[in-house]
């Protein structure tokens, strides 16, 4: 199985011969909003800003935040290859754990499994399946 992160950029070439340009599609804005996190085992709460990317195609937590955190780590049974979107594998290697925490937004809580892995800047990144499950309204 792999798993697909986020920051894709598509170049091609518009038109044909002489004078071609390169044509960059890049979103608009990136969403972003603040959500609560809480460990299950202490229940000790954080709030962190979470990408909302509709290109990743699981729910990603930074493996640093977890370490500073002190977040409780579960071990996969097998490891998970996950590729940035430009095609390159993560820098922080394969997906090796998962972190489950209870996730509060707008007076809404449900317990959320996140694949732990490299992802630079960010903290928290809710994919396709927390997108599809909650169809939020973005402004």
């Amino acid at each position: 199985m792999e798993r697909t992160g986020v920051e894709e950029r598509v170049e091609g070439a518009k038109g044909k011969g002489k004078g071609r340009e390169r044509c960059t599609m890049q979103p608009l804005r990136a969403v972003w909003m603040k959500i609560g996190l809480e460990k299950v085992d202490t229940h000790e709460g954080v709030t962190v800003n979470v990408l909302l990317d509709s290109r990743a195609t699981e729910l990603f937590i930074n493996k640093k935040f977890v370490e500073s955190k002190g977040f409780r780590i579960e071990k996969l049974e097998k490891p998970i290859k996950v590729t940035n979107v430009d095609g390159t594998h993560n820098s922080g290697g394969d997906i090796m754990h998962k972190v489950e925490c209870n996730v509060y937004y707008k007076g809404h809580r449900e317990r959320i499994k996140f694949d732990v892995c490299n992802l630079g800047r960010t903290e928290v990144i809710l994919g396709m399946p927390w997108l599809a499950a909650h169809n939020p309204e973005i402004d």
